[in-house]
């Protein structure tokens, strides 16, 4: 078992998605999860088989960020009544039978005119538990920039912008975004940010969080993952409440498995993505570390630590001590 416990580590570090029995095992699942706020006394606002439809309670969105040799970004203006005339990144909701890369392609494509390959994730965002934006980088493989001459529904033109001061955007939010993709491309083979991970090809039937939570035993000084042992064994995954942002239902989680008292812990950003358009659920892998060593830390729910081998060993606090080393969680409510 500690072998398989290893192997989908490695998977993970890989930015690959999990397959096979258990993928989809939920431990806290939304009808758990408003049992608990009825124990107290709360009226929970979603129903318990709550399903994600795309384009019907759930938003998928990508966003491109591409940065040339000039250190130009690739921007499009508007062509939208609301917004008119700004200028944003490449963006838009994800379609129905649509991979994640295949939308940010599409909308680089139409409202820019180039052909890109994106190339890795850079942050994912969400908005409550019914939101979530892919924001992904890449190079530009072809086609020919959008002119004015070339307007459309999707955009007047597209341009590349070396000064986003000169231009009035449609919204700062994506300021933080290409800071992000600029990072990237300063950092990119230096040892200092992670490997180019796109979405894993895996399909889920619900929102998930997997849980990769990790901690050092004091008297062995090794790192220790944390295994649910529900049904069968597996790292701990729970379903994300659209009612609830994503750090809520993973303190909710965190409280189920160690107690109201739940030792400091923080997350710090997703080992990978898994999304196949041959469902609509997605399931996002984070890694969280504890501060306090194992001994002081009680369990309440179905779960033990397992030791890791040396690799993951090496590879999961090099991660831990590099904040560029996960693709971001940005929860933004």
């Amino acid at each position: 078992m500690s072998r398989q416990v290893d192997s989908n580590i490695s998977r993970l570090l890989q930015g690959l998605g999990l397959e096979g029995d258990g993928n989809d095992f939920c431990d806290f699942t939304i009808a758990d999860q408003n049992s608990v706020a009825e124990s107290q006394g709360i009226t929970p606002t979603t129903p318990s088989n709550f399903k994600p439809v795309l384009g019907g309670n759930v938003t998928y969105v990508v966003a491109c960020v591409i940065i040339n040799e000039s250190n130009e970004v690739l921007m499009m203006q508007e062509a939208k009544e609301s917004c008119a005339g700004k200028w944003y990144l490449p963006a838009g909701r994800m379609e129905k039978g649509e991979t994640i890369v295949q939308a940010a392609v599409r909308e680089v494509l139409e409202e820019t005119g180039l052909e890109c390959e994106p190339k890795t994730l850079l942050v994912v965002e969400t908005a409550g538990g019914m939101w979530y934006r892919f924001v992904v980088t890449g190079e530009v493989v072809g086609g020919e920039l959008k002119t004015p001459a070339k307007a459309d529904k999707e955009s007047l033109q597209a341009k590349w912008i070396s000064n986003l001061q000169e231009i009035s955007l449609r919204s700062n939010d994506i300021l933080h975004l290409i800071e992000k993709a600029n990072l990237y491309k300063q950092n990119k083979g230096k040892g200092v940010w992670h490997t180019d991970i796109l979405p894993a090809p895996t399909p889920h039937v619900k929102d998930l969080l997997r849980l990769i939570v990790v901690i050092k035993k004091r008297s062995t000084n090794k790192l220790h993952v944390l295994l649910s042992e529900k049904t069968s064994i597996h790292f701990p995954m729970c379903e994300i409440n659209p009612a609830k942002s994503v750090h809520s239902t993973l303190r909710r989680f965190m409280v189920e498995m160690f107690g109201a008292d739940v030792g400091q812990h923080r997350p710090l950003g997703l080992l990978n993505v898994e999304y196949d358009p041959l469902a609509d659920g997605l399931c996002l892998t984070l890694l969280v570390a504890f501060r306090a060593p194992l001994e002081e830390v009680p369990l309440i729910g179905k779960c033990a630590w397992q030791e890791l081998n040396q690799e993951n060993e090496h590879q999961l606090l090099s991660i831990i001590s590099n904040k560029y080393s996960t693709v971001e969680l940005h929860v933004v409510r």
